[in-house]
């Protein structure tokens, strides 16, 4: 890799967990001490995902498919079972991310913008084998959602740090 003048800033947001369903995985969760913050549909309406604070900032978002959807996640749990999907990590600038990875010939794909969010992938056909999630929140993301100082990591999105 090259040297780099300034590296985005980046944080892990969450970890996400494959389920076939939050009601039956949630339990355990909760015995672990996590609270649940969030429980709704994805955008697309092929998943479902429900974030959990465990302690003051370590979180997990399990996902579960929408009945009768097929989907990414479908075929996940079809070859894989339930289990470890991804890591979410929260950038300041996606745009700047992006770039400071595909200077490296780093695979970025399937980026979205959202009204209250934007995200891309990194290939798990990368040296680690983890499909990294990249997640720049809008200042929106927070609003009607419950407990909105909570939703991030310190209570603000990383670009407002």
């Amino acid at each position: 890799m090259t040297d780099s003048t300034e590296t985005p800033e980046i944080r892990v947001d969450h970890v996400g967990v494959a389920v076939h369903s939050v009601d039956e995985a949630e339990p355990l969760l909760t015995l672990l001490g996590a609270e649940k913050l969030v429980h709704e549909e994805d955008p697309t309406g092929a998943f479902r995902w429900a974030y959990y604070l465990l302690g003051d900032a370590s979180r997990v978002e399990l996902i579960e498919p929408v009945e009768g959807e097929d989907s990414f996640l479908t075929d996940f749990l079809a070859e894989n079972g339930p289990g470890m999907h991804h890591v979410t990590l929260e950038v300041a600038d996606m745009d700047a991310a992006i770039a400071t990875l595909e200077a490296e010939e780093i695979r970025v794909v399937d980026r979205t913008d959202y009204d209250e969010w934007s995200e891309a992938f990194v290939s798990p056909r990368n040296p680690t084998g983890v499909l990294w999630q990249l997640m720049e929140y809008r200042e929106s993301f927070a609003d009607e959602r419950p407990d909105p100082e909570r939703l991030y990591i310190g209570g603000k999105r990383l670009s407002e740090s």
